[in-house]
């Protein structure tokens, strides 16, 4: 297996009814950087907050981990925040 780690600044805003969704994804170089890049998205408006998380996996066969959150900042979908079962 090769695995490699995306790190990943991930913004939200807020839908038309209220609801907290996902804007596109940026990947990044590192965990630090996933994070200062998260912490910039959710000072721009209309974003509402970020996270930054990272993955490790192989993708050559499409095995990957539980995404691990490295920064949750202000509203974002709690959902995302919890391992699925």
């Amino acid at each position: 297996m090769t695995a490699v780690t995306y790190h990943v600044a991930l913004a939200f805003v807020r839908s038309e009814d209220g609801s907290i969704v996902a804007t596109e994804p940026k990947e990044a170089q590192s965990a630090d950087q996933a994070i200062r890049v998260a912490k910039g998205l959710a000072a721009i408006k209309p974003h509402c907050g970020a996270i930054a998380f990272s993955r490790s996996g192989d993708p050559a066969v499409g095995d990957f981990e539980d995404a691990r959150i490295l920064k949750a900042i202000g509203e974002v979908d709690e959902t995302l925040l919890r391992p699925t079962e």
